[in-house]
């Protein structure tokens, strides 16, 4: 009786949670590397893709970080990392997908750069709360100060700047243009009452 022991090519992507510190990411980190190595597999690829919006809220976060995997191991490599993933309160969610069925084990090279797991950045302070109570309308969102606000600043109001905010980019008009305009109307409003008043020959 033969028992099927296959490596496989693996893709894993996980998500720790979007407060998660370096030092959080660091302890997955080692528990991916003490679970594939007690396997006999081997890391290919690990890529930081960095924090990045949900699609949907998890475990409260609106943000997480990313985190991608490329191995290689036998059949049960999978189980088991899949058991310590869910074990770890840093992680919500993961993936694994199957890539190719059947490889030589032996025969992949690793580069250690392309296997190193690079720190991930901190979280900035109250990365995900003002940006959720924004969104509750519990705290007002920040704006731009308007060129009335800038003046009483002490800066200038720009006259053509007002124009081009308010016309979505177009400039203002010179100030000299209207009393031209006027005088032409005057002009124009002359000659056809005089063109009235003429007597038909």
């Amino acid at each position: 009786m033969t028992t099927d022991r296959r490596a496989r090519e693996y893709e894993l992507v996980y998500i720790l949670k979007g407060t998660a510190t370096a030092a959080a990411a660091e302890k997955v980190a080692e528990r991916i590397r003490d679970v594939v190595g007690s396997r006999n597999g081997k890391l290919l690829r690990v890529d930081n893709w960095g924090r990045r919006r949900l699609a949907y809220p998890i475990a409260k976060s609106t943000r997480g970080v990313f985190v991608y995997l490329r191995l290689v191991g036998w059949n049960d490599l999978v189980a088991e990392l899949e058991r310590n993933l869910r074990l770890l309160d840093d992680v919500v969610r993961f993936q694994t997908v199957l890539i190719n069925e059947r490889v030589d084990l032996e025969g992949y090279q690793v580069d250690p750069e392309e296997v190193e797991f690079r720190p991930i950045e901190e979280a900035g302070e109250d990365e995900e709360e003002p940006e959720l109570a924004q969104r509750l309308g519990l705290v007002e969102r920040p704006r731009e100060p308007s060129n009335f606000e800038a003046a009483e600043e002490g800066g200038e109001i720009d006259a053509a700047e007002i124009g081009a905010s308010a016309e979505g980019g177009a400039e203002a008009p010179a100030p000299e243009a209207a009393p031209a305009a006027e005088g032409e109307a005057a002009k124009a409003d002359a000659e056809a009452s005089a063109e009235s008043t003429e007597e038909p020959s």
